[in-house]
């Protein structure tokens, strides 16, 4: 395709049309990326080869797009783009940064809301400060007109509304949060752990596998053989009485738990680390054995919330397991796949594990439906202890 200038009728300023400037412009309108790259593409293809369009044509296209696109949310949003960057949040700490409806969409699916119920109450906040017509605002004043929105709505209501509540209150305490996440190869940990990081801006992630990593450097294969195994293969290592008189799925158990104690100091050491600076902090790998929340240190103020994931169907689990080859070197995703009868009775065990233990098992087949389950039973958790009304939140 040729290039396409687009000309502003008020200066006659020509700039280039880019893809990547419509699609960040269509975000900020409280679109998720894919759906803003789409329509920006659509809307390339629809001014094919013409050299020249006005800012007025692409503004046409876009309202036109969202509306086919059935994302009416976004329309008045982006009509009125210019008020994100115009409205001034002001925070608890007196800084001041821009109104990002993108930002606060990802704010109310923390506490369980899907996509486009999650876009339905931004638009809703977008009109009320837009009709206020004032420069800047609180993020005090946005959480209670939020916590107003969500009361009056009919598919939400009160419950979600107390959620919100009880999540607000959370985030202002200064108490640390403590995500452990387990399952075996392939079951999504470091993505989830990751997706919740980005959603919940926690910066600080731990990966198990690369506790394991430093620690052989330190500790030789002679001195703790069972640490320079896979977890899933710790059993070779086991003492010739228990390989003679366990079968074989007892050894893979018993093989891994010994892996597991031996990492479960330095998991500890991390978690004792964030919880002396009081930050949050996420903990990931097959080594959170769920047993290891007894002998977890005493967690003070802190919350503490594991979750087991699992892929609860062989061909599927196998899938992932192949997948990983575009993430990690083929040879080990094959690996994996070679051993992967252990790895499916390793998953058996830590599932079994977590049941026993009242750790929630979450099933990994969507993302976005997985975050849900776990800020639903974050603030379920949270809930139980809960007793302040809405004056004591947000006054």
């Amino acid at each position: 395709m040729s290039k396409v200038l687009v000309e502003s009728p008020e200066d006659q300023n020509q700039t280039p049309f880019l893809r990547g400037i419509l699609t960040r412009s269509l975000q900020k309108s409280g679109l998720t990326f894919e759906q803003a790259h789409d329509i920006a593409n659509a809307i390339r293809d629809e001014i094919g080869d013409r050299p020249l369009v006005t800012t007025y044509d692409i503004e046409h296209l876009v309202v036109k797009h969202l509306k086919k696109a059935k994302a009416d949310h976004a329309v008045s949003l982006y009509e009125n783009r210019s008020m994100p960057y115009m409205l001034q949040v002001e925070t608890d700490n007196g800084q001041f940064s821009a109104f990002s409806p993108a930002r606060y969409r990802t704010d109310l699916e923390a506490i369980g809301l899907t996509s486009d119920e999650a876009l339905s109450i931004v638009d809703e906040l977008s009109l009320h400060l837009l009709r206020r017509n004032k420069p800047d605002v609180t993020s005090n004043y946005i959480a209670k007109v939020t916590y107003r929105l969500l009361r009056k709505s009919k598919d939400l209501g009160k419950k979600v509304a107390h959620r919100w509540l009880v999540w607000r209150d959370f985030i202002h305490s200064g108490r640390p949060l403590v995500f452990l996440i387990g399952g075996t190869a392939g079951s999504g940990k470091s993505t989830i752990a990751t997706g919740i990081a980005s959603r919940l801006e926690i910066a600080r992630m731990q990966s198990t596998d690369m506790l394991r990593e430093v620690m052989r450097t330190m500790i030789s294969k002679k001195a703790e053989p069972i640490l320079h195994k896979s977890s899933y293969s710790a059993w070779q290592e086991l003492p010739d009485e228990i390989l003679e008189t366990e079968d074989k799925g007892q050894r893979i158990y018993i093989g891994y738990c010994k892996q597991a104690e031996i990492l479960s100091v330095a998991i500890r050491a991390v978690i004792e680390r964030a919880l002396h600076e009081r930050v949050s902090v996420i903990v990931e790998g097959v080594h959170f054995h769920p047993s290891i929340i007894k002998d977890i240190i005493d967690p003070g103020e802190a919350l503490v919330v594991p979750v087991m994931l699992a892929v609860l169907k062989r061909k599927q689990l196998q899938t992932r397991i192949k997948g990983r080859g575009t993430d990690v070197p083929q040879r080990r995703a094959a690996r994996y796949l070679e051993h992967f009868e252990s790895i499916w009775k390793l998953q058996s065990f830590l599932l079994s594990e977590a049941d026993q233990t009242d750790v929630p098992i979450i099933s990994n087949i969507d993302r976005d439906d997985v975050f849900r389950e776990i800020m639903l039973y974050t603030i379920a958790r949270l809930s139980s202890e809960f007793d302040k009304t809405p004056e004591q939140v947000f006054d």
